[in-house]
């Protein structure tokens, strides 16, 4: 049984999606969809974590809704992290 949500997709275009989610009363999972485990290198060392997931959950399961239309390039910041006015949103060149 389908479990519907609607979500934001930002992969290839940003998009409404249709996707399924992880049954709430599945006693594997508590509801999360998955298992986390860490797991370590021949060291016995941290070296990430893994994603496992349940079977009350299909996360490859969605249907796209409908693309959401792209900013016009007006409204795009084109240098992010640049503030031409400098900090706090004020200059430091003088008014000559």
């Amino acid at each position: 049984m389908i479990r519907p949500r609607i979500q934001v997709a930002h992969w290839p275009r940003r998009a409404l999606v249709l996707t399924d989610t992880p049954r709430p009363d599945c006693r594997d999972c508590d509801g999360e969809g998955g298992f986390e485990y860490d797991y370590g290198d021949h060291n016995g060392e941290y070296a990430g974590t893994d994603w496992e997931p349940c079977d009350c959950w299909n996360e490859t399961r969605r249907w796209l809704l409908m693309p959401l239309p792209r900013l016009p390039r007006w409204l795009r910041r084109r240098d992010i992290g640049r503030d031409p006015w400098g900090p706090g949103g004020y200059s430091d060149e003088p008014p000559f």
